[in-house]
């Protein structure tokens, strides 16, 4: 599994408290206005009056909005991979299906409370102009393909790797359809998604 990783969206990465808490600001501004007006209304100008910061603290960290709404996938991507671990914590090591659910639940969690994450959840919309598009479904896989090895004590081999990432594929394919058919995710569709990671993720985790 080797997808191609996002170019690094930042122009310049914070260093102290005060910038960091404006670029936290920004991307706060940028997810909200995705829910209001969608990404192909969404600007850079927009973003830093609902911010509240003027339009060169947005430029001098990203030269345009693609740029930002990669930084709030990635965003997005550690706060799940993050709260994931978390909930590892109180698992035992030695079942994985309980792993399985919380990478399902915390996922719903997202889709059902996190501003813009309909618009941009691990990745976003619109092609790049040039260049190879980075993979998010791929980028989820590898992180929970690690902490899968991590907390049941599996060194990943490439069928592991494969099939966690058919099993990311499958569960966004299906999430997206609980999701269109109940705004917040339909419970039959939820459980026939989780009966379908237990049961094909059991040929190369028992």
């Amino acid at each position: 599994m080797d997808p191609v990783p996002p170019a690094h969206p930042l122009r310049r990465t914070p260093v102290q408290q005060r910038s960091a808490d404006r670029l936290a600001r920004i991307l706060d501004a940028c997810a909200e206005l995705l829910d209001e007006t969608g990404y192909e209304n969404l600007s850079t100008r927009t973003v830093a009056l609902r911010a509240g910061v003027p339009i060169g603290s947005v430029y001098r960290f990203f030269g345009n909005k693609r740029a930002m709404s990669i930084a709030l996938a990635h965003r997005n991507l550690d706060r799940y991979t993050d709260a994931i671990a978390e909930r590892l914590d109180t698992l035992p090591a030695g079942d994985w299906r309980p792993v399985v659910d919380a990478v399902l639940d915390e996922y719903l969690v997202m889709k059902r409370t996190v501003p813009g994450f309909a618009f941009v959840d691990f990745g976003v919309p619109a092609p790049p102009a040039e260049g190879p598009a980075a993979d998010p479904n791929g980028l989820v896989a590898v992180r929970l393909t690690e902490l899968l090895g991590s907390h049941l004590g599996l060194t990943p081999d490439p069928a592991m790797e494969r099939a966690v990432l058919v099993a990311v594929e499958a569960t966004d394919a299906l999430t997206k359809l609980a999701f269109r058919t109940d705004p917040e995710g339909d419970p039959a569709i939820v459980a026939e998604i989780r009966a379908m990671m237990h049961a094909y993720l059991a040929r190369v985790l028992d």
